[in-house]
Protein backbone atom coordinates (compact mmCIF):
# COMPACT_ATOMS: atom_id res chain seq x y z
CA UNK A 1 0.00 0.00 0.00
CA UNK A 2 2.65 2.54 0.53
CA UNK A 3 4.50 1.92 -2.72
CA UNK A 4 1.39 2.99 -4.36
CA UNK A 5 1.24 5.92 -2.74
CA UNK A 6 4.87 6.95 -4.02
CA UNK A 7 3.60 6.10 -7.79
CA UNK A 8 0.74 7.96 -9.42
CA UNK A 9 -1.46 5.18 -11.06
CA UNK A 10 -1.15 6.16 -14.58
CA UNK A 11 2.64 6.23 -14.84
CA UNK A 12 2.94 2.32 -15.33
CA UNK A 13 0.78 2.73 -17.90
CA UNK A 14 2.68 4.96 -19.52
CA UNK A 15 5.47 3.43 -19.67
CA UNK A 16 4.47 0.38 -20.87
CA UNK A 17 2.22 2.08 -23.74
CA UNK A 18 3.80 2.11 -27.71
CA UNK A 19 4.32 5.64 -28.74
CA UNK A 20 4.92 6.68 -32.74
CA UNK A 21 2.67 4.30 -34.37
CA UNK A 22 0.45 5.30 -36.84
CA UNK A 23 -3.16 6.30 -35.30
CA UNK A 24 -5.76 4.30 -36.85
CA UNK A 25 -8.26 7.00 -37.30
CA UNK A 26 -6.34 9.51 -38.78
CA UNK A 27 -3.39 7.40 -41.20
CA UNK A 28 -3.84 9.75 -43.87
CA UNK A 29 -2.69 13.18 -42.33
CA UNK A 30 0.64 14.24 -41.71
CA UNK A 31 0.98 14.52 -38.10
CA UNK A 32 -0.83 10.54 -37.55
CA UNK A 33 1.68 10.05 -34.94
CA UNK A 34 0.65 8.80 -31.65
CA UNK A 35 3.27 10.43 -29.36
CA UNK A 36 0.70 11.76 -26.68
CA UNK A 37 -0.38 10.31 -23.47
CA UNK A 38 -3.68 11.77 -21.54
CA UNK A 39 -3.18 11.09 -17.38
CA UNK A 40 -6.66 11.36 -16.98
CA UNK A 41 -7.93 8.51 -19.33
CA UNK A 42 -4.79 6.42 -18.88
CA UNK A 43 -5.33 4.19 -22.38
CA UNK A 44 -3.31 3.96 -25.36
CA UNK A 45 -1.34 6.61 -26.82
CA UNK A 46 -2.96 9.04 -29.84
CA UNK A 47 -2.05 11.36 -31.93
CA UNK A 48 -2.56 15.41 -32.45
CA UNK A 49 -5.98 15.05 -33.79
CA UNK A 50 -7.29 13.10 -31.43
CA UNK A 51 -6.30 15.47 -28.65
CA UNK A 52 -8.08 18.61 -29.76
CA UNK A 53 -11.64 15.90 -30.42
CA UNK A 54 -11.23 13.76 -27.08
CA UNK A 55 -8.99 15.38 -24.97
CA UNK A 56 -8.99 19.15 -25.21
CA UNK A 57 -9.73 19.74 -21.69
CA UNK A 58 -7.26 16.68 -20.08
CA UNK A 59 -4.05 16.49 -18.77
CA UNK A 60 -1.94 15.65 -21.90
CA UNK A 61 1.83 15.19 -22.33
CA UNK A 62 3.73 14.40 -25.13
CA UNK A 63 6.24 11.75 -25.69
CA UNK A 64 9.53 12.80 -28.26
CA UNK A 65 12.50 10.60 -29.02
CA UNK A 66 16.05 10.80 -29.43
CA UNK A 67 17.88 7.78 -30.70
CA UNK A 68 14.86 6.00 -31.30
CA UNK A 69 13.92 6.00 -27.24
CA UNK A 70 11.37 7.71 -25.63
CA UNK A 71 11.91 10.40 -23.76
CA UNK A 72 9.70 13.24 -22.21
CA UNK A 73 10.66 17.00 -21.44
CA UNK A 74 10.88 17.96 -17.64
CA UNK A 75 9.18 21.33 -18.33
CA UNK A 76 6.08 19.03 -18.59
CA UNK A 77 6.59 16.21 -16.55
CA UNK A 78 7.84 17.66 -13.70
CA UNK A 79 4.42 19.17 -12.57
CA UNK A 80 2.77 16.65 -11.91
CA UNK A 81 5.75 13.80 -11.09
CA UNK A 82 8.68 14.09 -8.81
CA UNK A 83 11.59 13.61 -11.20
CA UNK A 84 14.95 13.57 -8.18
CA UNK A 85 17.10 10.87 -8.57
CA UNK A 86 16.44 10.74 -12.38
CA UNK A 87 19.37 11.75 -15.12
CA UNK A 88 18.29 14.49 -17.06
CA UNK A 89 19.76 15.67 -20.69
CA UNK A 90 19.78 18.82 -22.97
CA UNK A 91 19.21 17.81 -26.22
CA UNK A 92 18.60 20.18 -28.99
CA UNK A 93 17.99 23.02 -26.12
CA UNK A 94 15.24 20.79 -24.46
CA UNK A 95 15.85 19.30 -21.14
CA UNK A 96 14.95 15.42 -20.53
CA UNK A 97 14.24 12.56 -19.24
CA UNK A 98 14.19 8.87 -20.39
CA UNK A 99 11.21 6.74 -19.77
CA UNK A 100 12.38 3.65 -19.75
CA UNK A 101 15.81 1.58 -19.11
CA UNK A 102 18.05 1.43 -22.65
CA UNK A 103 20.44 -0.92 -24.04
CA UNK A 104 24.17 -0.56 -22.69
CA UNK A 105 26.87 1.11 -25.40
CA UNK A 106 28.56 -1.97 -27.15
CA UNK A 107 31.86 -0.29 -26.08
CA UNK A 108 31.10 -0.88 -22.81
CA UNK A 109 29.64 -3.59 -20.07
CA UNK A 110 27.68 -3.38 -17.21
CA UNK A 111 29.47 -2.04 -14.17
CA UNK A 112 33.39 -2.33 -15.69
CA UNK A 113 34.06 0.52 -17.87
CA UNK A 114 36.84 2.55 -17.06
CA UNK A 115 36.60 6.29 -15.85
CA UNK A 116 32.78 5.62 -14.85
CA UNK A 117 32.21 7.56 -11.58
CA UNK A 118 28.15 7.69 -11.73
CA UNK A 119 26.24 4.33 -11.96
CA UNK A 120 22.31 3.80 -12.34
CA UNK A 121 21.43 1.38 -9.21
CA UNK A 122 19.21 -0.65 -11.20
CA UNK A 123 20.69 -0.98 -14.70
CA UNK A 124 24.00 -0.30 -13.98
CA UNK A 125 23.88 2.19 -17.15
CA UNK A 126 26.76 5.16 -16.67
CA UNK A 127 25.64 8.61 -15.99
CA UNK A 128 26.95 12.17 -16.48
CA UNK A 129 26.46 12.98 -12.91
CA UNK A 130 25.50 11.99 -9.30
CA UNK A 131 21.63 10.82 -10.17
CA UNK A 132 20.19 7.50 -8.97
CA UNK A 133 18.82 6.54 -11.88
CA UNK A 134 18.88 6.71 -15.92
CA UNK A 135 15.30 6.58 -16.18
CA UNK A 136 12.03 6.99 -14.48
CA UNK A 137 11.27 2.77 -15.11
CA UNK A 138 14.67 2.43 -13.51
CA UNK A 139 13.28 4.47 -10.50
CA UNK A 140 10.34 3.05 -10.76
CA UNK A 141 11.86 -0.55 -10.09
CA UNK A 142 14.28 1.53 -7.56
CA UNK A 143 10.73 2.18 -5.56
CA UNK A 144 9.88 -1.11 -5.65
CA UNK A 145 12.77 -2.48 -4.03
CA UNK A 146 14.06 -0.08 -1.90
CA UNK A 147 11.48 2.30 -1.08
CA UNK A 148 13.51 5.19 -0.53
CA UNK A 149 11.92 7.69 -2.57
CA UNK A 150 9.20 8.50 -4.26
CA UNK A 151 7.25 10.05 -7.11
CA UNK A 152 5.07 12.29 -5.65
CA UNK A 153 5.75 16.03 -5.62
CA UNK A 154 6.52 17.82 -2.57
CA UNK A 155 8.37 21.06 -1.46
CA UNK A 156 11.75 20.29 -0.46
CA UNK A 157 12.54 18.28 -3.58
CA UNK A 158 11.31 21.35 -5.97
CA UNK A 159 13.66 22.82 -4.21
CA UNK A 160 16.55 20.42 -4.54
CA UNK A 161 15.66 20.11 -8.19
CA UNK A 162 15.97 23.78 -9.03
CA UNK A 163 19.42 23.94 -7.20
CA UNK A 164 20.48 21.47 -9.88
CA UNK A 165 19.19 22.78 -12.62
CA UNK A 166 22.15 25.07 -13.48
CA UNK A 167 24.92 22.25 -13.27
CA UNK A 168 23.50 18.85 -13.99
CA UNK A 169 21.78 18.53 -17.26
CA UNK A 170 24.43 17.50 -20.43
CA UNK A 171 24.03 16.87 -23.34
CA UNK A 172 24.49 12.88 -24.34
CA UNK A 173 27.97 12.39 -25.38
CA UNK A 174 28.23 9.30 -26.77
CA UNK A 175 28.26 9.27 -30.55
CA UNK A 176 25.63 6.34 -30.58
CA UNK A 177 23.17 8.70 -29.16
CA UNK A 178 22.33 11.51 -31.44
CA UNK A 179 21.15 14.94 -30.29
CA UNK A 180 18.10 15.05 -32.44
CA UNK A 181 14.57 15.18 -30.55
CA UNK A 182 12.06 14.36 -32.47
CA UNK A 183 8.72 15.68 -32.11
CA UNK A 184 6.45 14.73 -34.30
CA UNK A 185 6.25 16.96 -37.06
CA UNK A 186 8.70 16.23 -40.10
CA UNK A 187 9.56 19.91 -40.77
CA UNK A 188 10.37 20.18 -37.34
CA UNK A 189 12.37 17.38 -37.12
CA UNK A 190 14.81 17.73 -40.12
CA UNK A 191 17.18 20.91 -41.13
CA UNK A 192 17.37 21.25 -44.91
CA UNK A 193 21.13 21.13 -45.81
CA UNK A 194 19.90 23.09 -48.97
CA UNK A 195 21.68 26.38 -47.52
CA UNK A 196 24.81 24.76 -46.61
CA UNK A 197 25.39 22.84 -50.02
CA UNK A 198 24.90 25.40 -51.97
CA UNK A 199 27.24 27.47 -50.11
CA UNK A 200 29.87 24.86 -50.34
CA UNK A 201 28.94 24.46 -54.41
CA UNK A 202 29.72 28.17 -54.45
CA UNK A 203 33.00 28.00 -53.09
CA UNK A 204 34.06 24.76 -55.03
CA UNK A 205 32.93 26.72 -58.59
CA UNK A 206 34.41 30.03 -57.78
CA UNK A 207 37.28 30.73 -60.25
CA UNK A 208 40.69 32.06 -59.29
CA UNK A 209 41.77 35.46 -60.59
CA UNK A 210 44.49 36.10 -63.77
CA UNK A 211 47.70 35.73 -63.13
CA UNK A 212 49.87 38.96 -63.98
CA UNK A 213 53.04 38.18 -65.64
CA UNK A 214 56.04 40.31 -64.04
CA UNK A 215 57.12 42.70 -66.52
CA UNK A 216 60.76 42.32 -67.93
CA UNK A 217 63.37 44.10 -66.64
CA UNK A 218 64.87 46.99 -69.22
Amino acid sequence: MEQHMKVPPWLESLLSTAFFVICPRHRDTPRSECNMYCLDCMNDAFCFYCRSSRHKDHFVIQIRRSSYHDVVRVGEVQKVLDISGVQTYVINSARVVFLNERPQPKTSSSGSSKGVSYLCEVCSRSLLDPFRFCSLGCKLIGIRTKGDTTFVISNKNIEEEIRREGTTARRLASKDEEEELREGSPQEMYRSPSANTSTAHSNSRRRKGIPHRAPFGS
